[in-house]
């Protein structure tokens, strides 16, 4: 995960408190930090040499792969004896970066290692279709889904008393979404503007909450959720006190602080390679 795109300040002209109809995702209320596993104890010879030779094959495509990419590097749990799986999940952990997509239903969290993201698809039951480790940035499925949820154009939204700056922004943010994925970002810090809670509800009515969700703790609490307005985002930041802090809205096909940085991923590569050391010491 990258740092801030942009300075973060506790108050200023245009502070808001976090409103209502954002406030839908409970945030995790504690900063992830990497620990080595454990050696594992008291597992079949068969399971670690599975768990082992998963890890490893994935760990060499990895290394031979160009980081973020075109060509999609994943590799399918669900192919694994439970006791492997076992292994493996305790092996890669859990790290700073969750997300929920409605449409389909999937959920990512980001391993111990960043840049290894595990990937779970839902049928409409509810039961486990789909089971993969995905090496990459931010895995495929976040853009692919907010762009399916998105649309180019949005409906016409009629002002209500109270709005100071709204309109002008949802126009500021229309043109910037109509530039294109190559554009540069584009941030809109409400922060720091002068803006009403009637313009920030205006602005969630007129935007609407798109499918993808994702919630980061490396530097705080930060959640970013698609809208329905293509390639536009709300990225928040929220302090100790769960007390938001920064609220912008950024036009990007994934905002960068959802990234696992080029530097996080090389760490990565040689944790798991010691790791794996690990385990064939076992």
């Amino acid at each position: 995960m990258k740092a801030f795109p942009i300075p973060v300040v506790s108050i200023g002209p245009g502070s808001q408190p976090v409103d209502a109809d954002l406030d839908f995702v409970r945030l995790p209320e504690m900063l992830a930090t990497f620990h080595m596993p454990p050696r594992p104890h008291d597992v079949s010879p068969a399971a670690l040499a599975e768990a082992r030779a998963f890890l490893a094959e994935l760990h060499a495509a990895a290394a031979a792969s160009t980081f973020g990419g075109p060509q999609l590097l994943t590799r399918d749990v669900l192919a694994l004896s439970p006791a492997a799986t076992a292994l493996v999940n305790e092996s890669l952990g859990e790290g700073e970066v969750g997300a929920i997509i409605d449409e389909p239903a999937v959920r990512l969290q980001e391993t111990g290692f960043p840049g290894f993201w595990r990937v779970r698809g839902f049928d409409e039951d509810g039961a486990l279709a789909s089971d993969v480790v995905e090496v990459a940035p931010v895995p495929s499925v976040v853009r692919e889904a907010a762009l399916l949820g998105s649309r180019c154009r949005m409906p016409k939204r009629e002002a209500v008393p109270g709005l100071m700056n709204a309109p002008a922004l949802l126009t500021e943010l229309l043109n910037a979404s109509a530039r294109g994925e190559g554009a540069p970002t584009h941030v809109i810090n409400l922060t720091l503007l002068p803006v009403s809670a009637q313009d920030i509800a205006w602005l969630v009515g007129a935007l609407e909450i798109g499918p993808v969700t994702l919630l980061s703790r490396g530097y705080g609490n930060c959640r970013i959720t698609s809208t329905r307005l293509r390639h536009t985002w709300w990225v928040q930041y929220f302090n100790a006190m769960n007390n938001l802090i920064l609220n912008t809205i950024e036009v990007t096909p994934v905002p960068e602080v959802a990234l696992a940085a080029p530097e996080d991923y090389a760490d990565s590569l040689e944790r798991l390679g010691e790791w794996l050391q690990t385990l064939g010491d076992s």
